[in-house]
């Protein structure tokens, strides 16, 4: 198989496209106008090329077909590839680089109602780190992963659902900013990947040490590699979620725990009192 057979797309997608194509022109154009490092742009080339490769190339045909694939791509979708674009910061970029009328309809639906309310439900510290484990753990239920598997509609609704929870979760992790004004506190940022991350790993290494075939749905569909067992392909995929996507949350904590240092050695930490005064400012009604 040639490199063309492997990057021509399983099945196309032209929505997926555009929104390739959209958020790389706000990008490139962002980057002209905000001054970005040589490793911002590349985490966030890095991220991009990641996503596309796993949802639009052959590997998605051997990820309907193969439990361990199909979990390396998942791993793809959830942490790594938005892991690196959040790392790279682009939100201000790309707002950058939007056209003008574009950029004042955007502020001004981000200061209204509906935009208020949108931005905390994407933003929520409880919420977003819930639909995080929720959406890895939910599509591993036998009965859900196989007629997810069968259903394109339901298959497409996976991958983009996992995609835009990873882009919420590494957006509260890897927030820079004292709190406020970012959603977690430098010490919450630190916790939440442990408590995402247990479950994840717990139900990796029961994945793995199962002895009968969870996923029946894949010799259903015809397994792409010939001679691997179902008990193998299963415990390969385990062993993916157990070890690797574990191994991705390390970073993620890591990363949390140097901000933390960060913000302290600048004396960035809010104290109590100052907590306290902000609160009872946002609740007194305005003079």
């Amino acid at each position: 198989m040639t490199v063309i057979d492997w990057l021509t797309p399983w099945e196309l997608s032209p929505a997926l496209l555009l929104m390739f194509f959209v958020g790389s022109w706000a990008f490139i154009r962002g980057t002209r106008v905000h001054k970005v490092t040589a490793t911002r742009q590349a985490f966030f080339w890095i991220g991009m090329v990641l996503l596309y490769l796993s949802m639009h190339t052959r590997v998605d045909y051997y990820a309907e077909r193969m439990f361990f694939i199909h979990r390396l791509q998942h791993l793809v979708l959830h942490h790594l590839g938005p892991l690196f674009i959040m790392g790279a910061y682009p939100g201000q970029v790309m707002r950058a680089g939007l056209p003008k009328s574009w950029r004042l309809r955007l502020r001004d639906f981000r200061v209204s109602r509906p935009g208020r309310m949108l931005i905390a439900v994407l933003t929520n510290k409880i919420f977003v780190p819930v639909l995080f484990v929720v959406l890895v753990l939910g599509f591993l239920i036998p009965t859900v992963q196989f007629y997810s598997m069968l259903d394109w509609r339901l298959y497409r609704f996976m991958n983009w659902s996992v995609v835009i929870s990873g882009f919420m979760y590494w957006n509260l992790i890897l927030d820079r900013r004292p709190s406020p004004p970012a959603v977690l506190s430098p010490g919450g940022r630190i916790i939440s990947p442990v408590l995402t991350m247990v479950p994840q790993m717990v139900v990796g290494a029961i994945i793995t040490f199962t002895e009968y075939d969870l996923y029946p749905i894949f010799d259903l569909c015809g397994r792409a590699i010939p001679g691997m067992t179902a008990l193998t392909d299963q415990a390969i995929g385990g062993l993916t979620m157990w070890v690797l996507a574990g191994f991705v949350e390390v970073f993620g904590l890591l990363f949390a725990l140097a901000t933390l240092m960060r913000l302290s050695g600048r004396n960035r930490l809010p104290n109590k009192q100052d907590v306290l005064r902000a609160r009872q400012s946002a609740v007194s009604p305005a003079s």
